[in-house]
């Protein structure tokens, strides 16, 4: 079966999730091409396509994509409708919300049956601020040109009915999954820290929520943390951290491999506001890393509830500053239930089978 991936940008989770859906695939004797941003990503994008490009007989294709709509899109969904047409996918699969307008879209135009996984994106809004208004509009209205849904997780299931509806698509729920490879300790790095935080520098990931219970913490103990990532917002993470007297204790390393990052604290740290099914989890819990997490999104999917935070709640970090034992506790627990979520040939065989039910 030929596929054509269709997403924004070729960073985070998403961008973890169609290049293990590509060797998975391809593992299966399919043949996948990518289509992404070409302004995005910089040399880890480079270098992550180029590793992809044996399973991509389909080809890597890479134009401008705008993360705003704006007229930019009409030329974006032209150029992408003649890839398509060139190189005849028997399915187009959207990641994203800009990569599942482009998909369905070509898909309608090419009469080529169509894929939609949200991986969050606009469920994060509501429909009452008038940019939520706007994009979840536009979900629903794209609802009609789609053949069929793929979650990640089962709560993006429930959100995605709650708020645009299934329109009576067929759906299924894939969860992410992990590599074989990827089940090995992560040893602690000498300049390691009592925390790590691994993940992209936006509001929505709870960064300024970690400062703010640092700063708390200063009471009782001075914790330290790497925080690993980047982002537009990053500036203004580390002047808070400046101005909460944290400068000293918090260091800012940039985007790094996920195992490499996991060497740099004794516990990771996840506080995010929303998710969706964060492969950092699974990835953490994999390597046998200590954690702390909220319970937002899928994340109750792979970790017990009862060991989960809060949200945006920096006075309640890790359940009242019982970081090692509730952390040791949920990756005891967790590491079966990671291990249940699939090996990534689940993965590709999932989508194997959705797909086999539009042709």
């Amino acid at each position: 079966m030929r596929s054509l991936q269709v997403f924004r940008t070729p960073v985070g989770g998403l961008f973890r999730h169609v290049r293990d859906l590509a060797r998975g695939l391809t593992a299966l004797d399919h043949e996948i091409g990518i289509v992404c941003d070409s302004s995005t990503g910089g040399p880890a994008a480079e270098q992550a396509l180029a590793a992809l490009a044996p399973y991509c007989r389909l080809g890597i294709h890479r134009l401008p994509i705008g993360r705003m709509p704006g007229l930019a899109d009409v030329e974006a969904a032209s150029a992408i409708a003649r890839i398509a047409a060139r190189v005849r996918p028997e399915i187009l699969h959207g990641h994203g919300a800009k990569g599942g307008v482009y998909a369905r879209l070509a898909g309608a135009r090419l009469k080529i049956p169509s894929l939609y996984t949200p991986h969050g994106g606009s469920l994060h809004y509501a429909w009452s601020s008038p940019r939520g208004a706007l994009f979840l509009g536009a979900e629903k209205l794209m609802l009609r040109r789609g053949s069929g849904l793929l979650f990640v997780c089962d709560y993006e299931r429930r959100v995605f009915e709650e708020k645009i509806g299934l329109g009576g698509l067929p759906w299924r729920v894939v969860h992410n999954g992990l590599w074989p490879e990827e089940f090995a300790a992560v040893p602690l790095a000498p300049e390691a820290r009592d925390l790590v935080f691994l993940g992209e520098m936006r509001q929505l990931k709870g960064v300024s929520d970690l400062l703010e219970a640092l700063s708390l913490l200063s009471d009782w103990r001075q914790v330290s943390a790497t925080l690993v990532g980047d982002g537009p917002e990053r500036p203004e993470f580390e002047a808070l951290a400046q101005r909460l007297g944290l400068i000293e204790r918090v260091r800012f390393t940039g985007a790094l491999p996920a195992r490499e990052a996991f060497g740099l604290g004794q516990v990771l740290v996840m506080p995010s506001r929303a998710e969706s099914l964060p492969y950092v989890i699974l990835e953490a819990v994999a390597a046998g890393k200590p954690l702390i997490a909220t319970d937002v999104g899928g994340i109750p999917e792979i970790l017990p509830a009862e060991i989960l935070s809060p949200p945006s709640d920096p006075e309640s970090p890790g359940g009242g500053h019982q970081e090692e034992p509730l952390s040791r506790r949920g990756t005891h627990e967790a590491s079966p239930r990671s291990r249940r979520c699939g090996q990534n040939p689940v993965l590709g065989r999932g989508h194997v089978r959705q797909d086999r039910r539009f042709l």
